[in-house]
């Protein structure tokens, strides 16, 4: 159970880092990492959207890391999210071209934490 619960705290605390850096101030995220020095406020509110799924998944992750009833599925709900982010970033990637060097690093996470996800998710309780 350890490696479970240690696994959720960490995605827990990554996936808040990235949705309070989207969600807190989108326009200053958009121009310091993004290069977007104008933000229309439909892009904004897509950010700040994003934000609270991530909020949300990240909240349930942390609970579940200490409700062993729930720590399978959260497991799994990490390589299903990371999978589903990774699969649109290269669709993207693909049609649209080559986006912003943090995105790119998003990508690699993503693409990393899939297998380590199942990996986890498959040792014993």
């Amino acid at each position: 159970m350890p490696v479970k619960k240690y696994f959720l705290v960490f995605a827990f605390c990554a996936v808040s880092v990235i949705a309070l850096l989207y969600g807190v101030s989108p326009r200053w995220f958009a121009a310091t990492f993004l290069g977007a020095q104008e933000m229309d406020l439909d892009f904004a509110h897509i950010l700040r959207a994003v934000a609270g799924l991530y909020l949300a998944l990240g909240c349930f992750w942390l609970y579940a890391a200490f409700d062993r009833r729930y720590t399978n599925a959260a497991v799994l709900t990490t390589a299903l999210f990371s999978g589903g982010l990774v699969a649109g970033r290269i669709v993207s990637l693909i049609t649209d071209g080559r986006p912003a060097p943090l995105l790119l690093l998003y990508a690699a996470m993503e693409l990393t934490l899939v297998p380590l996800a199942i990996w986890v998710f498959r040792r014993p309780d």
